[in-house]
């Protein structure tokens, strides 16, 4: 194609050559009568009498004056009227022209493309159409799917190359979805109704869907392991296809290639034929006319002139053609991309125009004009540019008409919202009003049934005397467990209905929603806890009824014991008073009856009593009256009996008719108790503790949502918001900053005539320690109170009257005593700011604002008429719009309201703020503050899954870990996150091999300095992922070839119930939301606006400043941060910072001058200042609490003062002479610790909010983001915990026994239980020393205080030393499994037992009573991945299981006269082998599978185990396969089928973590071994073989300690060893022993018992690391069937590196 752009701008040539001597045919008569010439600039021979327009335009020309180009056609010059006009180069002129037209701009060729092509030279295919009009005769043809593509899109979608179909739809196939799919059968071209086979799985003809013979099974080594042969065939055929197809475009270009050459060589005749031509023209036309030279002579010489500017403008068509041919070598990379040619193809290519382009370049110019022609080409191309400035204009104001037009739609269409919103507000309303009247109805009813239920209550008192022991059998908190589970699950509903409703996007509507929606979940909150605690009182009550009853019980027991023997007595007597006790017998057998005839009637109403759980309330109220009458019937009986005489037979038959009473009663409470725990099942089974823990959740969501609605509020001078922080007091105590935007109503009248108002008030109620801000004497005054004084920073550089009408910024500050007002003041035209600081301290003492959490209050705008304000703020409220953005580190908005105060958002509306208060990245940020997240559903909506997929985000955060991107799709997940400030990227697309890995283990680019880094995730080719930060390469990974299988796209976080799953929480390294800035989130570089996505929740727009500073640093004992500033700290000095800790000693603060050091640390608990030698201790001891502290130091030339909580002490400072230190020389200073050798250990705790006097700054918060050095510190988060709390245990009392105690409430007597601390979820170290050799920590992360089970059958921990009076024992769990034992003890005969197990994934409590076995099984699963506490208790008539606190389980039995004893040892996670089998079954018996920890017995903790059999720390993040052998030393004895004899080969694979350690001993009784360890990397095989020890070692060129998996083989054969490691191999040849023997002895992997081991071996130490593929002779070593598992080893669990 090159070529023949060449030879064609040749023939240009020749044909304006001719043109000269052909243009002087052209005359035309004028209406004068006179003969003109023709005026049509040479392109046309005649013209129209008269006229003069001109006919038959030749060389592509046309208008009057041929003075234009054809369509499709572009003129020869840059400026001025064409003489030649030559096809559009869109792409090759002539040959392959699809241009309508074209146009020169910037000195190149720009096409305006027929339909079905697109490109800037019409290069390509448009959408929907396919072909490569760079081949010569090729065209772009129409996609043709047969209508079985997308029908979503405008045109068919098809390869824009070869027309082959993508994403057929409606189960098709084939190149252009012509026929169904595999396994369906039917038309897809004309009745489109492909329809599954119904085979079975088996293939059928794809037209009539006859079932076909099976096809014979493919080898699982083939690529088409699960379908049939017609498939593959399929696919084949398609592929054949595609190949021709190229095969004929590579012919095709091949010979247009060819053709190109051969024109070259005509290149040369042809510019030979020009030159000739030319001359013998001139001389032709000078011999002819020669006669007349002397009447045209005129004539002649003008078209002479004409000629010369002709032949100029050759010239610059030559240089035209140049810039062609460059245009055209700068495409020809993309032209060999295109045809996707080889290497050979293209260098053959560039050789050919090479030598074309020397050529040209040896040629001589035309003309030497060319600089008159530039000088033209200079001028044109300024005056284009300038048409192209106006024309770029003109676009895009009409650009602009079509967004204003959209605007105005979507205008449109929220009014029509904002009118259906109103309807149905006032359809709300109307149903409102109808259950209202519905309420009043039923309201009535109640009180109609509540009188009812009065009369009733002497029924229900004779029905209590009838079933006596009823209550008591009842549960105790079994009203109060349904009751709130009722409620509970209520709300939750009620929760999630309302918390989506709620989004943050700014618009006014929504955010009245947010607030209303809050509103009404404070009053639902409120209005469960009344009736959570109506029904915890009621069911004090009834126990309390219930003990009084059973004492009754037992009372009238007695007596009628009593009464029995004084009958017996008194029948001697009975002739006496036969008529009175026959009267007597009457009166008892006629109550007896009644009682009797009232059991039908209690039988039904108690069900309906525990059916209607309200009923049942409101009549047990009246429970304890009921034994005031019995008290009196029994009097009376008793005195009855003593004032008469009775009848032996009149009385007996009383006795006799009781005892039938009494045996009925008996046979009735079964069947009563059976109803009532039929009812109770019927309640709902959701944990109540689950479910307030999803209230919970939900309520700090819906808080979250409230903080986010960025939106103003009106205030008219009587409104007022009390407004809701989530921050906790204690963070505001030393340090506060707040900021807001403001704007005035200055038109209002009312602020004319009183301009001083309150704005806002954050503080106590009685006016002590608080910060405020008001409007007085026209400036901006913040206020601040300590304790002491109030202090006033009035900003009168601004006045306000000099404010403009649209919202500014304010910012308020405190550090210590240090206060500071920020003013900024946005330009409407411009990104300008006009800022102004005042700034003020505190004379007195005080330096902290002490809120009390419990009564403080945050009101904004104004106040409650009922709240007295401070003098200082005792205003008017505000007039105007008020905007609250941020408190301290959090985001906050007065939507998350407590309550408000005369604001209606109908009358008075939000004022709109102007974007440019804004900053310019807040436009186009968001915020994620952990909480929230931003979901983008169906992304492929705006880009397609291709071969190449691409996501691109940019972050900025100071955290050290949050997710940054997860999708998920069942199993299958990919996950973005950052893991202590570098990228860890985790995905798995169902790969056969497991989850893959991806991470920054290079630490190339660390993400967390709170810049904004641009992150890029590409998946090439569905088989390699790609990582790259800020656009430079990380790392890449290759994967089994698939294709992403998701929808979806979480960004920044997902739902707890998520990230919690046992699919995902697994791989997660961290389940922490992202907290920091995003942008510029793109989907194959297409942007999505999360804030729009329906399922965002919880993010904002902007990227707030104070909120990626990092004021806090955590420090682990080792780490410490330092920074070098210009600083004096014995000359004048103030500093101060919060501190938390757990540990009594520690260096706080250090800094040195020469001799003179001045540290701050803690000593023994108490905090110590130590200048130069003179130190001040506070006089507290007990600053390692836990909670956060703070303190000041102050130097002065006079005195030292240290200030810990306002708690002042004080020393002179001696005289000294410092003469000789510059104050002003750049010092270094240390946080947390110190590098040089000092007196303290460094610190371990929390250390914030730090300030001090420096001479190059003003006094503020340091961030410790900008320092230049951090050690292993964290700067952000504090995991500071406060010490755990033990579990309390109280001994129940009997309350039967004793009569007094009837009214003392028994629920209260229950196992007083704390809940488990939350360190429990902390991370740690367990040994945080590394081994310097080793890439990886000698621990990786665990769970503190927490142990992991299972792995073999026997996993165990064993303790010797248990008490003999133990009942109450409490655990914390977690596991996956559905079976294991978690606790067992017993008595040698396994007669006396106690065991907690799951099994089925329910846990349950065993054990017996004599020979009775006591079973409480839970109803629940808690195999759930979770953590989840329990007690269980076994008392003296009574088992519980008590599980997370609130789930309790009891079960009565009869512990008279059984002893209970066991014996040591104390079993768990599982037993020994052979243990249990006796009691529990078998799937239980075997070990639990999971982690353990809190083991507490009687409220002490169980912490030293006496043996340990396979039991490692609770390892948190991802796992894999192998064996892991921890710290705490342990080792693996194999079964008795593996030896190591003379002959043998053992490999295996390592990754460890120390340098040094026995990797496997084997050893016999004559003293013969064999051994081989680690030491400082070396791997060293030692044998004795009974003549004496010989060795041989590997040592690896990089370590074996890198943190990667290593291969070791050990051959031996009698007395020669040879050692590979990685494949360096060494041998030895030892001794021979003649009367060696094949011992079969124990292999000891990992480890050794210390009596095994030789003086001659170096290391003593086990190995650390895992180990991986055992194999001995070739034989898989299963470590699970291993003959012993011994210590701290995980089998078949390894973490991951």
């Amino acid at each position: 194609s090159f070529n023949l752009y060449i030879t064609y701008h040749t023939k240009t040539i020749l044909f304006n050559f001719l043109s000269i001597f052909q243009s002087l045919k052209g005359i035309l008569i004028a209406f004068s009568g006179k003969c003109s010439p023709c005026n049509c600039n040479g392109n046309a021979n005649r013209c129209l009498d008269g006229s003069g327009i001109c006919v038959d335009c030749q060389r592509n020309t046309t208008g009057q004056h041929c003075e234009q180009c054809l369509d499709g056609f572009i003129g020869d010059v840059v400026r001025g009227v064409p003489t030649f006009c030559q096809p559009c180069p869109c792409p090759l002129p002539a040959l392959a022209n699809f241009a309508v037209s074209c146009y020169r701009k910037s000195g190149s060729v720009h096409c305006v493309c027929k339909e079905n092509y697109a490109g800037p030279n019409c290069e390509r295919c448009a959408p929907g159409y396919y072909g490569n009009p760079l081949l010569i005769g090729s065209t772009c043809k129409k996609c043709d799917c047969n209508g079985n593509s997308d029908p979503n899109l405008i045109f068919e979608d098809c390869d824009e190359v070869t027309g082959q179909c993508r994403n057929c739809l409606h189960h098709t196939s084939g190149f252009k979805c012509e026929r169904c799919a595999p396994g369906y059968y039917g038309d897809a071209r004309l009745a489109k109704n492909c329809t599954a086979c119904s085979c079975g799985g088996r293939m059928c003809d794809s037209q009539t869907g006859e079932c076909l013979a099976d096809s014979p099974e493919v080898s699982t080594d083939t690529d088409c392991p699960t379908i049939s042969c017609d498939k593959c065939i399929w696919d084949l055929t398609d592929d054949i296809r595609l190949s021709v197809l190229a095969i004929d475009e590579s012919k095709a270009t091949l010979l247009s290639i060819s053709t190109g050459v051969a024109a070259q060589r005509r290149l040369n005749d042809l510019n030979l034929t020009t030159t000739h031509l030319q001359v013998q023209t001139l001389m032709t036309f000078w011999f002819s006319h020669g006669n007349e030279a002397s009447s045209k002579g005129q004539l002649v010489q003008k078209e002479t002139t004409e000629i010369n500017n002709r032949a100029s403008q050759l010239v610059q068509q030559l240089n035209n053609i140049r810039d062609n041919i460059e245009e055209i070598s700068s495409k020809s990379k993309y032209y060999a991309i295109q045809q996707e040619l080889s290497p050979e193809e293209i260098a053959q290519k560039w050789s050919v125009a090479e030598e074309m382009l020397k050529e040209i370049k040896q040629r001589k110019p035309f003309t030497n004009q060319r600089q008159l022609a530039d000088e033209e080409e200079n001028a044109a191309e300024e005056l284009l540019q300038q048409i192209e400035a106006f024309h770029e204009k003109y676009n895009d104001t009409r650009s602009l008409v079509t967004d204003v037009l959209e605007q105005l739609s979507e205008q449109d269409v929220k009014l029509s919202n904002l009118e259906e919103a109103l309807d149905e507000a006032l359809d709300h309303v109307k149903q409102t009003e109808d259950i209202n009247r519905e309420n009043t109805a039923r309201l009535q009813r109640q009180e109609k049934q509540h009188g009812n239920i009065k009369e009733q209550i002497d029924e229900v008192n004779n029905l209590i005397f009838c079933n006596l022991h009823l209550l008591s059998f009842l549960p105790s908190d079994s009203v109060h467990t349904s009751c709130f589970s009722l409620v509970s699950f209520t709300f939750c509903s009620l929760f999630n209905r309302n918390l989506y409703g709620v989004d943050s996007n700014g618009l006014v509507q929504r955010a009245i929603n947010a607030s209303n929606a809050y509103e009404n979940i404070a009053g639902y909150i409120e209005e469960a806890n009344k009736v959570a605690l109506l029904a915890l009182n009621t069911t004090n009550r009834v126990k309390d009824a219930a003990v009084g009853i059973d004492t009754q019980v037992v009372y009238h027991k007695g007596k009628s014991e009593e009464l029995l023997i004084r009958a017996m007595q008194l029948q001697r007597t009975a002739h006496d008073s036969k008529y009175t006790s026959f009267l007597l017998s009457n009166s008892h057998i006629t109550k007896q009856n009644y009682c009797c005839n009232r059991i039908a009637e209690a039988r039904e109403r108690l069900e309906q009593a525990q059916m209607k759980t309200a009923e049942a309330v409101g009549a047990t109220t009246t429970v304890t009256q009921a034994t005031t009458p019995m008290d009196e019937n029994v009097r009376l009986w008793s005195q009855n009996l003593q004032d008469f005489q009775h009848n032996s037979e009149a009385y007996d038959s009383a006795v006799h008719s009781a005892g039938d009473a009494v045996k009925k009663l008996t046979e009735v409470f079964p069947q009563l108790l059976d109803k009532l725990r039929r009812v109770e099942q019927k309640a709902p089974a959701n944990n109540i503790s689950s479910s307030i823990q999803r209230i919970r959740e939900l309520i700090a969501q819906t808080r979250s949502v409230a903080s986010k609605v960025q939106v103003s509020m009106m205030f008219e001078g009587q409104s007022a918001v009390e407004v809701n922080p989530k921050i906790n007091v204690e963070e505001l105590k030393s340090f506060t900053s707040m900021s807001l935007y403001i704007k005035l109503h200055k038109d209002n009248p009312q602020l004319a005539a009183s301009p001083d108002r309150f704005i806002l008030y954050l503080g106590n109620k009685n006016a002590k320690h608080y910060i405020g801000l008001a409007i007085k004497n026209d400036n901006l005054v913040y206020i601040y109170n300590l304790g002491g004084q109030d202090v006033e920073i009035p900003l009168d550089a601004k006045p306000v009257s000099t404010w403009p009408s649209y919202f500014s910024i304010i910012k308020i500050e405190r550090i210590g005593r240090h206060g500071k007002m920020f003013l900024t003041v946005p330009s409407l035209s411009s990104t300008a700011e006009e800022k102004f600081i005042k700034k003020g301290e505190v004379l007195g003492p005080g330096s902290l604002l002490n809120l009390e959490p419990a009564n403080s209050v945050f009101y904004v705008g104004g106040v409650p008429p009922d709240f007295k304000l401070p003098p200082s703020l005792n205003l008017p409220g505000f007039i105007g719009c008020l905007e609250l953005a941020t408190l301290n580190d959090d985001v906050i908005s007065l939507y998350n309201f407590k309550h408000v105060y005369n604001i209606d958002t109908t009358t008075s509306p939000p004022c709109a703020r102007d974007k440019l208060a804004f900053t310019q990245s807040r436009a186009v940020s968001y915020f994620f503050d952990g909480s929230g997240y931003a979901l983008a559903r169906n992304i492929e909506r705006r880009g397609k899954f291709s071969q190449v997929t691409r996501f691109d985000i940019e972050v900025r955060t100071p955290t050290d870990n949050g997710l940054i991107l997860l999708m998920i799709n069942g199993s299958m997940f990919f996950s973005l996150e950052m893991h202590n400030g570098f990228l860890y990227l985790r995905y798995d697309f169902g790969f056969s091999n497991g989850p893959v890995l991806l991470e920054d283990s290079m630490k190339k680019a660390q993400i967390n300095d709170a810049k904004f880094h641009e992150i890029s995730i590409i998946y090439h080719n569905s088989k390699k992922m790609i990582l790259v930060v800020d656009r430079r390469h990380i790392k890449s990974v290759d994967n089994e070839r698939t294709a992403m299988p998701f929808t979806d796209i979480y960004i920044g976080g997902a739902p707890a119930e998520i990230l919690h799953s046992s699919s995902i929480s697994s791989h997660l390294a961290g389940s922490i939301g992202f907290k920091g800035c995003m942008k510029g989130f793109q989907f194959q570089k297409k942007d999505f606006n999360l804030l729009e996505e329906p399922g965002t929740l919880g993010i904002s727009y902007g990227c707030p400043e104070d909120s990626l500073m990092s004021r806090n640093a955590y420090f682990n004992g080792e780490s410490f941060i330092a920074s070098s500033q210009k600083v004096s700290l014995f000359t004048e000095f103030e500093g101060g910072f919060n501190f938390r800790t757990l540990q009594p000693s520690g260096l706080l603060f250090y800094y040195s001058e020469g001799s003179d050091v001045l540290s701050i640390s803690m000593e023994r608990g108490a905090v110590v200042l130590n200048a130069s030698g003179t130190k001040i201790q506070s006089p507290d001891r007990n600053y390692n609490d836990g909670k956060t502290h703070f303190i000041i130091t102050s130097v002065t030339p006079e005195r030292y003062e240290l200030t810990v909580d306002d708690k002042k002490q004080s020393k002179k400072n001696p005289a000294k002479d410092r003469a000789g230190k510059s104050p002003d020389s750049i010092k270094k200073f240390y946080f947390g610790g110190s590098p040089l050798r000092t007196q303290q250990a460094n610190f371990t705790g929390c250390i914030s909010n730090a300030y001090f006097t420096r001479l190059d700054q003003e006094v503020e918060v340091e961030d410790f983001q900008k320092y230049s050095e951090k050690v292993q510190a964290s700067l952000y988060g504090c995991p500071v915990e406060s010490p755990p709390v033990a579990l309390l245990h109280k001994k129940g009392k009997n309350s039967s026994k004793a009569k007094g105690n009837r009214n003392k409430k028994v629920g209260r007597d229950k196992d007083k239980i704390s809940q488990p601390s939350s360190s429990l979820k902390k991370l740690y170290q367990v040994n945080l020393q590394r081994d310097p050799q080793c890439h990886l920590p000698m621990n990786p992360k665990a769970t503190e205080h927490a142990y992991q089970f299972g792995g073999t059958a026997n996993s165990r921990q064993e303790f010797d030393h248990v008490p003999k009076d133990f009942t109450h024992f409490s655990i914390s769990l977690k596991t996956h499994s559905s079976h294991g034992m978690i606790f067992y003890v017993s008595d040698q005969k396994e007669t006396n037992f106690m065991a907690l197990f799951v099994a089925h994934g329910r846990l349950i409590f065993m054990f017996n009573a004599g020979h009775q076995k006591i079973r409480i099984k839970s109803q629940e699963k808690y195999n759930d991945g979770l953590w989840h506490n329990v007690i269980f208790i076994r008392g003296k008539n009574i088992g519980r299981l008590i599980i997370d606190g609130l789930r309790v389980l009891e079960e009565p039995f009869d512990g008279n006269g059984n002893t209970w004893q066991v014996t040591e040892p104390l079993y768990i996670g599982g037993v020994a082998p052979g243990k249990a089998v006796k009691n529990i079954q078998i799937n239980s018996v075997y070990s639990f599978s999971g982690c353990l920890s809190n083991l507490q017995l009687n409220g002490r903790p169980l912490t030293s185990a006496s043996q340990t059999f396979s039991v490692t720390p609770c390892f948190e993040g991802p796992s894999e396969a192998g064996t892991y052998f921890s710290s705490e030393g342990g080792y693996v004895v194999l079964d008795e089928s593996f030896s190591l004899g003379l002959k043998f080969e053992v490999v295996f694979e390592i990754r460890p973590r120390s340098s040094s350690g026995i990797l496997l001993h084997g050893h016999s009784v004559n003293g013969e071994y064999l051994n081989m360890h680690m030491r400082n990397g070396q791997v060293t095989v030692k044998l004795n073989n009974g003549i004496r020890d010989f060795s041989t070692s590997v040592t690896l060129k990089q370590s074996l300690c890198d943190g990667r998996w290593h291969r070791i083989a050990v051959i031996r054969d009698a007395n020669v060893v040879q050692l590979d490691v990685d494949s360096e191999v060494n041998h030895v040849v030892g001794p021979l022993n003649p009367k060696a023997i094949d011992h079969r002895e124990p292999v000891f992997i990992g480890g050794v018992p210390e009596s095994l081991l030789t003086s001659s071996l170096t290391t003593r130490n086990s190995f650390i690391g895992c180990i991986r593929n055992f194999m001995i002779d070739e034989k898989p070593v299963s470590f699970s069937k291993a003959a012993l598992v011994s210590g701290a080893v995980s089998i078949n669990t390894c973490p991951a590196a």
